[in-house]
Parts: structure tokens; sequence; C-alpha cells
């Protein structure tokens, strides 16, 4: 028998056992975020009463986002990841949310459809060490006066007023934000995280030209590094760039949409937030 309940801060060894079969770059931090910035959104799935798998949500106004949906191998193909994606989606509906996204692995990307979720375009996860190069000019860091002009340039390029998940990624490694301004107004910002198995790069969120400065200087910044970054495949001068940086792909995952599509810019996404934040 299934049962979904909430998930707890008792339940993150589950979350990391479940993260480590998978292979996935997930940090304890990353479920920790959910439950910071979503209360009541994120759950276990039991069977017969032993917790075998999780998922969690985030709500922004009439956009939600579903992530870290994670099932024990030994138990698959019983009916656990339904389950949980169909409690996350109703309980989703009970707030009136009527567009939910998420980034599927090729793994998942059936369930989902099954689910009503259609495909709205593919990115590519890029692995690698970057080599020594030039830092671009014109990059700097993140200051407070930038903040206002970040977020907006970021619901703008996205679709999506993501203030809560970007500012809280921002207090978790200040750091590593950098930006771009043309005539003193934000073209583009880019930061990182800390991860399992590789640093990763993103979000980098930016008007052509600075997206290039931007994630070219991370890269930079982060040689000999073992890096991913997550390139929507329709923004090609990201392709271009980090395959010249020596980055190879690893695996597609693919963005999808249950109810109206948000219009979101891919030429100004110039490396994901990742499928734990969209």
């Amino acid at each position: 028998m299934i049962h979904v309940r909430l998930l707890t801060p008792t339940d993150l060894p589950l979350g990391m056992r479940l993260k480590e079969q998978a292979g996935w770059n997930t940090l304890e931090a990353d479920w920790r975020r959910f439950l910071d910035l979503e209360p009541g959104g994120a759950f276990v799935a039991e069977l017969d009463g032993t917790p075998a798998g999780t998922a969690a949500t985030m709500v922004f106004g009439p956009v939600a986002w579903v992530a870290l949906v994670l099932v024990d191998p030994a138990l698959r193909r019983r009916g656990l990841g339904t389950a949980l994606m169909e409690h996350a989606l109703a309980h989703l509906d009970g707030l009136g949310v009527p567009t939910v996204r998420l980034d599927a692995t090729p793994l998942g990307r059936p369930v989902y459809e099954q689910l009503g979720f259609v495909a709205e375009h593919v990115l590519t996860r890029y692995e690698g060490t970057p080599g020594p190069t030039a830092t671009p000019v014109g990059v700097q860091p993140l200051h407070p006066e930038h903040l206002e002009g970040l977020l907006r340039l970021d619901r703008a390029a996205t679709g999506t007023d993501r203030r809560k998940v970007i500012l809280r990624l921002l207090t978790e490694w200040p750091e590593a934000a950098r930006v771009a301004t043309v005539g003193g107004a934000v073209a583009g910002y880019a930061t990182a995280r800390l991860g399992a198995r590789a640093l990763y790069v993103g979000p980098c969120v930016a008007w052509a030209g600075a997206g290039e400065s931007l994630l070219a200087e991370a890269l930079a910044r982060y040689a000999g590094q073992t890096v991913y970054v997550d390139v929507p495949q329709g923004n090609a001068a990201a392709r271009v760039l980090v395959e010249a940086a020596g980055l190879a792909p690893q695996r597609p995952l693919t963005r999808m949409c249950r109810g109206p599509r948000v219009a979101e810019r891919v030429e100004e996404l110039w490396a994901s937030a990742g499928p734990e934040k969209g």
C-alpha cells in the first residue's frame, strides 16, 4: 500500500540516500531550501510503511516548479513516482496554481507525460573541467544596488517571479554572484552553487553580449574544477562557449509544462538554475 505524507527534516537522510542511488549532484541544502521556502510543499511516499520516494514543489505565484522526484531503484514500477506526482499536483491544484513546470530526466519523462505534461524545450547538461582562460572584462561582483535590476531581468526572461529562490541562492553563496551592466542597468547575472559531485554553474540569465561575458567569466573562475552547466539547446552561443571551454554533454533534460505555457526567453537563458530550482 502506498501512502504519501509531508517531508520533514527527519527525512533528509532518506533524500540523501535516494540521490546517491540516482547519482545526482544534490546536497542536503537542496531539500532544506524547499522546506524553508515552501513549508507544506514537499512529500515522502511510503510503500507498506517504508519510506521510498520524495518530491518537492515551489510556488512562484501562478507558476509552480516540481523537483527532487526520486524513488528507491529497488521499488520502482510500483506506482510510487506516479503517486508522488499526483499528490504534488493535487496540492498545487488546491492552491489554485495554473501552470506547473519541471525538468525531466529521460527516466522520468514518460511518467510526466501520462500526467498531462508536454515538452517545451530541451536542455543539455554539460560536464567537465574548464581550462584556464583570460577573464572577460565588464563583469563585476554583485552589489546591493544591482539586486532589484537583477530580479526584474530574471522575471522578464523566465516569465516567472523567482525572487524568493534567487535571493536564497545569493544568500547561500554570495561571493559566487556576478553581474554585467550596460549604461548602469543590469544586463545579466550569473551565480553558482556547491554540489556533491561537481560545482554547479547557474543560473546565468542575460542579454546576448552580457551572457557570453558572464558565462565565460564563471568558467574561467572555476578553471581546474569539475563543473556542471545546464544549457538550453535553443541558446546556440551558450553551447558553443561551454564546448570551447572543454565541457562535454552528459545527458538531456526536457523542460515540461502542465497548464498554460510561460513566455520564457530561451535565448536569454545561458545556464539553468538546475532541475532542483528551475
